[in-house]
């Protein structure tokens, strides 16, 4: 066997062990202690490279199942298919018909993004304004700021609201998107009856979840976690 098909191999056995592997795992696996013999070959195959843990673990480009915001996670260890945490959180942002807060980013990306986003306002590639007691994070371009703005504004009108349980029909709707979608949580299946022409906020679709015995994994949230 050549030495380059021996490395391939190699790199194969240990990401059929585990989906994501560390350098160290990648040293021991491949037999070499060489950065650059690594990456020679992690280039070769394609790879990326997690945004969370600091970037420390590694995947080949074949394996990540992406969402269709172009996540993927694999025993908490997250990875984008735009690389890294800052163009995940740009991306993110820019595409969100109301712009997105701290706390909806950190639920989506599983963990704190406070240093980025601070970053990225302060070089101006995306732009913030406060709605009630926390800060909504906006695209930089005007004309999408501005409808960012009206429609988060929409959104907490809509919010405030949502005083009385939701019609029988949403919660049909809610379960479909569940039935279909199991692994999305309630802004996600919100999103998504939203662009389908429903007028609906994350909290009535967690109503509804509660009602009817809905399981979703929770994260951690601090009280910190308002910017």
């Amino acid at each position: 066997m050549t030495q380059p098909a021996k490395y391939l191999s190699s790199l194969n056995r240990l990401f059929r062990r585990k989906r994501a592997a560390l350098l160290t795992d990648l040293r021991e696996a491949l037999g070499t202690a060489s950065r650059t013999t690594i990456f020679r070959i992690l280039k070769a195959v394609g790879y990326f490279t997690s945004y969370s843990h600091a970037g420390r673990f590694y995947t080949l480009r074949r394996i990540p199942k992406f969402d269709r915001l172009g996540l993927w996670s694999w025993r908490g260890i997250g990875f984008s298919s735009r690389g890294t945490l800052r163009a995940t959180s740009v991306f993110l942002i820019e595409q969100s018909e109301a712009g997105q807060t701290h706390e909806e980013l950190q639920n989506r990306l599983g963990l704190r993004v406070h240093d980025t986003l601070r970053t990225l306002v302060e070089e101006r590639i995306i732009t913030r304004e406060r709605f009630a007691d926390v800060y909504v994070y906006l695209s930089a371009d005007p004309k999408k700021t501005a409808a960012q703005i009206a429609a988060r504004k929409e959104l907490y009108v809509s919010t405030a609201a949502a005083v009385v349980p939701p019609d029988p029909l949403l919660v049909i709707d809610v379960l479909a998107e569940v039935i279909h979608h199991p692994r999305e949580d309630a802004e996600a299946i919100a999103e998504r009856l939203r662009a389908g022409g429903r007028v609906v906020t994350p909290k009535q679709v967690e109503e509804v979840f509660h009602a009817y015995g809905v399981k979703k994994t929770a994260r951690s949230r601090s009280p910190r976690s308002r910017a």
